[in-house]
Parts: C-alpha cells; structure tokens; sequence
C-alpha cells in the first residue's frame, strides 16, 4: 500500500506511547489519522499536531467504538488502515498472599476480565468494525483493499509471573492472527501482528530509572528499551510491503522472558 494523502487510518490507543508514535509515523508519510483514546487532554493535542481527528473511544463499548468509526470517516472517510495498539496491562498473581499478614488470596477476577475486554475483545471488536467497511473500498494494487495490525505481546509466548491475565489476553490476540487473515483474505483486506517486547511505554517511564536501565539490560541486544519509533516504523513496514499477511513479528531486541 503506497502511503499518502489518499489513505486514511485509525488507530487505537493513539494518545499515548506506541500507538501516539504510529499515528505520528503514518502522519508524516501524509496519510488522515484519526486517533481512538479515552484520554480527551492528549489525543487532542497529538491530533492538533499531527492534524488528524480525534475520537474519544472506549474499546469495550459498542456504542463507543461505533461513534468512534463515524466520527473518523465523517472526517477522514473510510480509513484502510487500522492498528490496534489500546491496551492495559496488570501484575497480579494466581493466589496472592498479603505481605503483612501472610493471608491468601484469590485472583481479583474483575482484573482478569478488564484485561479481556480491552486487550482481546476491544481489539477484536475495532478490527470486525473496521473491516466491514473496508471490504466495500475500491481495491489497491494486488486487490488490496485493507490492512489491520493488532498489538499482541512476547508475553503472549513467555509470560512472567503475575501476567496470567496479560498473557492470556495477548495470547488470545495472537491466536486469532491467522483465522482473522483468513477469513479476510478474499476480501483483500490484510491482517499482521506485532509482539513488543520491553518498550518505554509511559507506564514504564514512571518507574525509577534504575528499574528502567535494569529491564534494559535484560535485553540480549541493544540492552536498551525499545523506543515507540521503532514499533511505528514496523508498522508503517507492514502497510507499504502488501506481501506481508497473516504474520506476527516479536519487536523485542531478541529477549526471552524469564519467569520474574
């Protein structure tokens, strides 16, 4: 897909960390970019700055999702892209104990299901949206007419201690990669996944910058964390080489997570 003006895109999450990063990548390649947040304060701003449209969406809403998809077509018309990069991430263990007491625990389920819902289930509800208008677009090059990239997680594969919701949501993500590019493929509408590993998200930006270099060093090479640049530059990859479908790609510096 040749990215320029003629293309619009949403993205979810698009406030924020690596989906504020996408949108400001496909931006400069001159596409419309409609940004999908709950946060009104900055998806405004990096809309006004990238000048695209802001949605204010909650990805576990119908009605919210819906609104969302208006909105950005009133504006943009029907976008062929969408990436998914809205997310919540949670440390809890199975059975927890208190730390002054000793007393167990059980696994706060309504932290299991949050994480479902936003992570698996919004993401699967943006992309169902998206594509159904998608398939009525006059086909690109090689019948393409569309393209999704969700955002799974290495911890889809090598989950840690306490990412037992996490890693099942992001596992869910990967999972439904190849049936999803399946059941779109004669529409011409592409589908591909990425696996972040250890990136400086805002959530890891507030930790102690000794904690920060720490999972840095962890990283077999660089020993650095991974930047929100470098996962918008894969995704703008996946958009402009139509050959790439049906795929996942860890984005990790070669880390394989160890249990804590």
């Amino acid at each position: 897909m040749k990215l320029d003006s003629s293309i619009s895109a949403v993205v979810t999450g698009g406030a924020s960390g690596l989906g504020e990063a996408t949108a400001r990548a496909l931006a400069a390649k001159g596409v419309k970019v409609a940004l999908f947040d709950r946060d009104a304060d900055k998806g405004e701003k990096v809309a006004a700055e990238i000048g695209g449209v802001f949605c204010q969406v909650d990805v576990t809403s119908d009605e919210s999702v819906d609104a969302g998809f208006e909105k950005a077509r009133a504006a943009n018309g029907q976008e062929r892209i969408l990436v998914n990069c809205a997310g919540v991430a949670n440390a809890v263990k199975t059975v927890g104990r208190d730390k002054t007491t000793g007393e167990k625990r059980a696994y706060p389920i309504h932290q299991f299901e949050l994480a479902i819902q936003i992570n698996l289930i919004g993401s699967f509800r943006c992309l169902s949206k998206s594509a159904l208008g998608m398939v009525d677009l006059d086909p690109l090059d090689d019948g393409e007419k569309g393209l999704v990239i969700n955002t799974a997680s290495v911890a889809a594969q090598d989950g840690q201690i306490g990412q037992a919701a996490y890693a099942a949501s992001k596992a869910g993500v990967l999972g439904m990669a190849l049936p999803v590019a399946r059941d779109l493929m004669g529409e011409g509408i592409r589908v591909n996944t990425i696996l972040p590993g250890v990136f400086k998200t805002p959530m890891v930006a507030m930790m102690p910058q000794n904690v920060q270099d720490a999972l840095g060093a962890q990283v077999p090479f660089p020993k650095r964390l991974g930047q929100a640049e470098e996962y918008a530059r894969l995704a703008v990859f996946m958009a402009e080489n139509v050959y790439l479908n049906a795929e996942y790609v860890r984005l990790d510096g070669g880390i394989r997570m160890a249990p804590r």
